[in-house]
């Protein structure tokens, strides 16, 4: 059952839920660290990035030599944008441990969440080099390429990620996103099919073969795509305000295919819960022209300027 919590959390999500309540019911590993590690794992994957923190923190607080848990931990400090947090521990951190890999990890995502991408980039750069198998170094390492818009360097780093870590669809989703942003949308399909072959059930890589979908005028495809997307994110429990992108894209290709009132029906799901963004203003003001209703479009776009 142990064996069973390190399991995707995205494939299986009953069973995870079972055996969590097995072992902590009949074998009294409620407070086990592999369980709560997964426990946390499982709460990230969901965007309930705080509920995944309180774990994480509660364990480093009793135990902060227990490294296993820093990148999950130091995952939501950056989510949450906590730099104070980040700040401290990355300090204690290299006065107590510098011959840890963790250790510098912990001062790139410092700097990387205070948007210094140079200096994230060098210390990420030095997790890699103490570890060379350290997986979060690389992701970390790539990452910094790719907020600057060095699609080609971001790529070289998540293709070493991905020759070193094939057993997760992360890099390969990394790479198909980045191929993305380069508009070179048959090696961007290629990356994602092989990332959803590892992995057919995360809400992101459906959405970003949505995206390649739409842009390629598949519009079927990328409407049942998305759709399957937010299913998912459904599915496993995850906060629907982390996939309003996915539903506004769900309302673009339905507004390309002609469907006025399934787009409106999106557009108005996205605003209700709480995303104004002038694009989806607009969008929802051109489908009500096409509706007819030229009064509530008004309404709509002067929405978008304000």
């Amino acid at each position: 059952m142990l064996y069973t919590t390190r399991l995707s959390k995205y494939k299986n999500p009953s069973e995870f839920s079972n055996a969590v309540e097995s072992l902590s019911q009949h074998y009294n590993l409620h407070s086990n660290p592999d369980l709560l590690l997964s426990k946390a794992e499982l709460l990230f994957t969901q965007c309930r990035f705080k509920q995944a923190l309180a774990i994480t923190s509660s364990v480093l607080d009793t135990d902060q030599y227990n490294f296993s848990f820093l990148p999950l931990h130091l995952a939501c400090l950056h989510e949450l944008r906590q730099t104070n947090t980040l700040f401290l521990l990355s300090h204690r951190l290299a006065d107590l441990h510098p011959d840890e890999p963790a250790t510098w990890l912990a001062v790139g995502v410092y700097y990387l969440t205070i948007a210094q991408i140079a200096e994230a980039r060098r210390f990420f750069s030095k997790a890699s080099m103490m570890n060379p198998h350290f997986g979060p170094a690389w992701i970390g390492f790539a990452h910094t390429f790719a907020l600057e818009g060095e699609h080609d360097q971001a790529v070289s780093a998540y293709g070493t990620a991905a020759r070193l870590f094939q057993g997760t669809h992360l890099p390969q989703l990394f790479l198909g996103m980045q191929h993305l942003q380069l508009h070179n949308l048959t090696l961007a399909h290629e990356y994602l099919t092989a990332a959803h072959g590892l992995c057919a059930v995360d809400p992101l890589l459906l959405n970003e073969m949505g995206v390649v979908f739409y842009h390629l005028d598949h519009l079927n495809d990328a409407i049942s795509v998305f759709r399957r997307a937010l299913a998912v994110a459904a599915d496993i429990g995850s906060d629907p305000t982390a996939w309003l992108a996915t539903r506004a894209n769900l309302g673009h290709a339905y507004r390309r295919r002609h469907q006025w009132a399934l787009a409106l029906s999106e557009f108005e799901e996205v605003l209700r819960q709480g995303r104004r963004d002038a694009a989806v203003f607009c969008a929802k003001g051109i489908v009500l022209l096409e509706l007819g209703r030229g009064w509530d479009a008004i309404v709509a776009l002067h929405e978008a300027l304000s």
